[in-house]
């Protein structure tokens, strides 16, 4: 499995934009998923970044880092989102190797931390994310908010010479 950032391989954005779409989209959200993806292929930002798994030629697992995922913690950044392997897939940690391949990406950025919401029981706390909370969508609605660090170090001012 081979891990691509879609900003550096735009001959699979097509494909890409129809996995992520059929796995997070709905019929009324084609247009917010292409344009969050092509607006990410052009920006000079680092986030956000769209990520998929390749093995033998086939997009077999999606993720993205994005600014914000849509909920009430604005403060918190950046957040993973969209997390997928195939089912056919599963059982073999390529779920666990894009997490730790995203937490790579977020440290390179910059960021000490990364987050994520999610209603799944259990998945994440084996990878060692940490369950801080609950985060509110627009709706109302809550979900569990989990964070994990990044292995980053803040980088601290040099001390003034004497």
């Amino acid at each position: 499995m081979k891990i691509i950032e879609l900003q550096e391989r735009n001959n699979l954005f097509e494909e890409a934009l129809q996995v992520f779409w059929k796995q997070w989209g709905n019929e009324h959200n084609y247009t917010f998923y292409e344009d969050a993806m092509v607006h990410s292929c052009t920006t000079k930002s680092a986030i956000p970044r769209f990520y998929v798994a390749v093995k033998e030629g086939n997009i077999i697992g999606t993720y993205a880092l994005i600014r914000n995922d849509l909920n009430s913690r604005q403060d918190l950044c950046p957040w993973l989102a969209c997390l997928y392997v195939e089912e056919q897939h599963r059982g073999n940690q390529f779920g666990y190797k894009l997490l730790e391949h995203a937490l790579e990406e977020t440290a390179k950025k910059g960021y000490k931390n990364l987050y994520l919401s999610t209603d799944l029981e259990g998945y994440y706390e084996k990878y060692g994310w940490i369950n801080s909370g609950i985060v509110y969508g627009v709706s109302g609605e809550h979900i569990k908010l989990y964070e994990k660090e990044t292995g980053q170090r803040s980088k601290k001012a040099p001390l003034p010479s004497r």
